[in-house]
Parts: C-alpha cells; sequence; structure tokens
C-alpha cells in the first residue's frame, strides 16, 4: 500500500516560485500539485519548471482550500518557528520535517501538505483547520524561507517515505468525529471560554495520532455511549448526512 504526498499552494504570487515548486517536486518524485486561487501562469512559470512543466501542468486549480485537500486523509500546514510567538495554542506544537516522516511510516493513503501566502502566511483560522503542523528549522538571523526553497526542504526530507499496512482514516471520518466532539464540549457544557482552545487541542492530539478507520469508529462509538449516558441522543451534522450516509449506530458500537 502507498503513501501520496500531494502539495498544496494556497494564492501563491510569484510565477517564477510556483515553477520552482514544480521543479523540486520532480527532482524528488512528486507530481500532485494543487493551487488555491494562483497568480496568473505564464512564461515565467513555464520556465522556471525547465523539464518539469508536466507538473505544472498537471496541477489542479481549485477556489478553496476545503476543494484543494478533498480525499486526502491527513492534512499539514506548514508555518514558520518564529510565528509561534504569537497565538500559541493554534500553532503548537510544530514538528519538523525529519519528525513528520518518522510519524508517517507505515501508513498509506494521502496527506496534503499545505504551504501559505509568500507575503503572510496562513490566516489563525486556516491553522486551525490543519490536523497538523510543521516547520523548517531555521536561523533566527534570518528565519523567512522562500516558498520553492521550503517546498524543496520539506519534501528532500520525506523522500524515500514508504507507505505500509496502516490505513489512515478518512478525511470525511475524520471531520465526523471533530464534529462529533465539538457537540459533547456543547453538551457537558463546558466554560465558553475555555472550549476553542480545548477542541483545538483535542484536534491536534487526534491529528498527530494518524488515527485509522477502526481507530476513529470506536472514538466515535465511544462518544455515542457518552451522551446517551448523559441523556443526549447522538445526532450528526445534516451537511455531513447529506455528502455521505452516516453510519448507523450499530455499524460504529460493534468496534467498542
Amino acid at each position: 500500500m502507498s503513501l501520496e504526498i500531494r502539495v498544496v499552494l494556497v494564492e501563491p504570487m510569484y510565477q517564477g516560485n510556483v515553477g520552482s515548486v514544480a521543479r523540486a517536486m520532480k527532482n524528488f518524485g512528486y507530481s500532485d500539485l494543487v493551487m488555491v486561487n494562483p497568480c496568473e501562469l505564464e512564461g515565467q512559470a513555464r520556465a522556471m519548471a525547465s523539464h518539469a512543466r508536466d507538473v505544472l501542468e498537471g496541477a489542479r486549480i481549485t477556489s478553496s482550500i476545503e476543494e484543494a485537500v478533498e480525499g486526502a486523509n491527513l492534512v499539514i500546514g506548514t508555518t514558520g518557528a518564529a510565528s509561534h510567538k504569537t497565538g500559541e495554542h493554534i500553532r503548537l506544537p510544530l514538528y519538523t520535517p525529519t519528525e513528520l516522516k518518522e510519524k508517517l511510516k507505515g501508513y498509506s493513503g494521502t496527506v496534503a501538505i499545505l504551504f501559505g501566502r509568500e507575503d503572510n502566511g496562513f490566516r489563525n483560522e486556516e491553522l486551525k483547520s490543519f490536523d497538523t503542523l510543521i516547520t523548517v528549522p531555521t536561523s533566527e538571523v534570518y528565519p523567512v524561507m522562500n516558498l520553492s526553497h521550503a517546498v524543496a526542504v520539506i519534501l528532500y526530507e520525506l523522500s524515500g517515505l514508504e507507505g505500509g499496512n496502516n490505513p489512515l482514516a478518512e478525511g470525511f471520518d475524520l471531520q465526523l468525529l471533530y464534529g462529533h466532539l465539538e457537540e459533547l464540549l456543547n453538551e457537558i457544557d463546558y466554560p465558553p471560554h475555555k472550549k476553542d482552545k480545548t477542541f483545538l487541542m483535542l484536534r491536534r492530539i487526534f491529528g498527530r495520532a494518524g488515527l485509522t478507520p477502526r481507530e476513529v469508529q470506536t472514538l466515535r462509538g465511544v462518544i455515542r455511549k457518552i451522551e446517551r449516558k448523559i441523556g443526549y441522543a447522538a445526532t450528526e451534522p445534516e451537511d455531513l448526512q447529506e455528502t455521505k450516509g452516516s453510519e448507523s449506530s450499530e455499524s460504529i458500537e460493534k468496534f467498542i
């Protein structure tokens, strides 16, 4: 079973950087490139891509991050280490590419690695939506990396990573779990001023865990039993039910 890496560029501003990213991807054997609302891609992008024009021309263009990561089992955001000084609960913990490679060993599925805007990276709300965050260790003298350089370093560190027999849970099922956790916090009257930080912490914990499909179903089954014990009927968000038929209580509880 294989582990696929998808590179997602969020609103890249410069053609040269996009072309250089495509070149770096081909250098290390990757080809799945997605761009969210990119700049115009013309001659300069093709010139910088050089012999990786096939990667550039095969890239998928989307209008949102949600579209870009559709089908991914794990969504990983990149951020500068220095940025943890503000919004620490949003950005931490940060892993290095080497540590990420160790965590991904033995898994199969699709991992989307997102790179933010050249001028100001990701917004806090976007950072909150990622399962895990990574950073490239840099000198404090000049910590800001060029987009294509960051992509090249991370892909170099991940090169040679082999998949295994542990499938990562589907992103859709993880969203069901996160929605279920958020419902539970509301149901137990969790302090409102702590709820957002706690929910984000739980999401980071499960994102780092690399949950398998069976583990996700087990966790959801436990939450259902907790809800029943405290007198709440377990329900799923309507929009998720419409997108994919929700499992019956029996199908979830057979795992616990």
